[in-house]
């Protein structure tokens, strides 16, 4: 066989690799926009430490054994329980990154995401944007740090069913056991007392026709709950720090 036949059969060979190395790319972004789409979750992997960071997203109504209409945004902890698991389980991720900007949701569901989130291994740092309200306070104290935007809010406030006077003392003692559960994996998590938090809870004069507080990002700082007031760029770079630290 000739050198040029050689060259051009060489030739030929690379630029199939090469198609196929696209056709490659292209599918993984087309699984990466499915997966963003689906369940909020992208992997951050294209940076200069080579560090693969699980993006994770709680947003929207914290979804749980009721479904939620399809004009509603929700976090749905059937999905967000098993990527966890995953997470956990993967030698191939270094840490996970929430951006979480929730009105709260399913009490259960959304301490049974705190805590999965709070028993991860691996670094985890959370960043609350536009608000995490509700059952998503315990969800963004549930890292190993965490960050909050300037303008980004938490509302504190008792548990209740849909605004509705409790008018029978087991159900007054169950709700009161969910709080006190609550308040327990929240004081743990973060540097506020349980006092406090149950003062925070109980403020009249904040909330129209209830009771409890709006925090407002450095209030968040100040009073115990989060770690630092700062945006992605910040998150990203603790992550990236407490990976190469772990």
């Amino acid at each position: 066989m000739s050198k040029g036949k050689n060259y051009n059969k060489k030739n030929n060979s690379n630029q199939e690799e090469k198609k196929i190395k696209v056709e490659e790319r292209i599918e993984e972004e087309r699984w990466k926009e499915e997966q963003l789409e689906k369940d909020g979750k992208i992997m951050l992997n294209t940076n200069e430490k080579k560090h693969k960071i699980q993006l994770l997203s709680i947003i929207g109504e914290i979804e749980g054994h009721d479904v939620l209409g399809n004009n509603i945004k929700s976090t749905k902890y059937e999905h967000i329980l098993p990527m966890l698991a995953a997470i956990e389980d993967s030698k191939d991720i270094h840490g996970v990154l929430l951006l979480l900007n929730t009105m709260g949701g399913d009490v259960e569901a959304g301490l049974a995401i705190a805590e999965m989130i709070s028993s991860l291994s691996k670094p985890t740092v959370s960043l609350v944007l536009g608000g995490s309200h509700s059952i998503g306070v315990p969800i963004a104290v549930s890292s190993k740090y965490s960050f909050i935007v300037p303008t980004g809010t938490m509302v504190i406030h008792p548990v209740r069913l849909n605004g509705l006077v409790i008018g029978a003392q087991p159900t007054y003692d169950y709700f009161k056991q969910m709080q006190d559960r609550i308040i327990t994996f929240v004081s743990k998590h973060c540097n506020i007392s349980k006092k406090r938090l149950e003062t925070l809870m109980m403020q009249t004069g904040m909330l129209t026709k209830d009771v409890g507080t709006i925090l407002v990002g450095k209030e968040a700082v100040e009073e115990g709950l989060i770690d630092e007031v700062g945006g992605i760029n910040k998150a990203i770079s603790k992550l990236h720090e407490m990976i190469e630290n772990a």
